[in-house]
């Protein structure tokens, strides 16, 4: 059984990912309501108006993926139950959360994530790990000329980063861990965000040097956030130990701000 600390100094946040899973059996009932619903159904009144191709147009994506999500938005209400949605962290599919494995969380760890872990995203702004969410498509880096500005860093504002330092201050924390991608990362406004910001950087061995390569950088990431959440990690400098998957630390490459884990294959 894992140890967890009894104190931690830390908040986590990740990003979402495009692919979704409604099917997989849950390994939790446990379940929680997303902090901005209120906000997230303005956007969806407004997303509704849009017709399939204007959708695929908007998102750049396939016509089948354009009425898929035509289909998402009309059938998008309130209130979320167990029929009609599902905890974010069990909903998102993809290499951050492949990398996370979420679904062989123990009951403590599901826990410990609640309290010190968050998903960034452009529908719902942010989300608890256990939150219910209904399926969606909609990239934070979307220019989605909406009610309140042009994009979706207008229609947020500063909802994210205020929630974020509540969890901050709720938590007695003083370091925030940046393991989203700058598309998500750029809703938080990190001039009034009332943390320290490490953002730990992944990169592999190519071409006779180290770069960060997409596919493994996010799932280094998810590898990390699972990391700190199965070992109950409170001390941000215990994050340096992290050797997952044959990622090490490397200090000469790193600054205080930025922790790089190089990995030759």
């Amino acid at each position: 059984m894992v140890v967890l600390a009894s104190q931690t100094t830390m908040l986590i946040v990740i990003s979402p990912a495009k692919n979704l899973d409604y099917q997989t059996p849950l390994p939790t009932r446990k379940h929680s309501k997303a902090a901005l619903l209120d906000d997230a159904s303005e956007l969806i009144s407004q997303l509704k108006a849009l017709s399939p191709h204007q959708l695929s147009s908007l998102m750049g994506i396939s016509d089948k993926l354009g009425l898929l999500n035509y289909d998402r938005n009309q059938q998008w209400q309130l209130p979320f139950s167990a029929s009609n949605a599902r905890q974010a962290l069990l909903a998102f599919k993809g290499d951050v959360y492949v990398g996370l494995d979420a679904y062989s969380f123990s009951d403590e760890q599901f826990e410990f994530a609640q309290q010190h872990l968050r998903i960034l995203s452009g529908l719902y702004g942010v989300l608890k790990p256990l939150d219910w969410m209904q399926p969606y498509r909609l990239e934070m880096g979307t220019r989605f000329d909406n009610h309140r500005g042009k994009d979706l860093y207008s229609f947020w504002g500063n909802k994210i980063t205020d929630l974020l330092n509540k969890q901050l201050k709720k938590l007695g924390s003083d370091t925030l861990i940046n393991l989203a991608s700058n598309e998500y990362f750029k809703s938080v406004n990190t001039a009034l965000l009332k943390a320290d910001i490490v953002t730990p950087v992944f990169k592999d061995w190519k071409n006779g040097q180290y770069k960060i390569i997409s596919f493994f950088a996010k799932k280094a990431r998810g590898r990390m956030s699972a990391y700190i959440i199965s070992n109950g990690i409170g001390d941000p400098q215990q994050i340096k130990h992290f050797d997952w998957d044959g990622y090490a630390y490397n200090e000469a490459m790193s600054s205080s701000q930025e922790w790089v884990f190089i990995r030759k294959q």
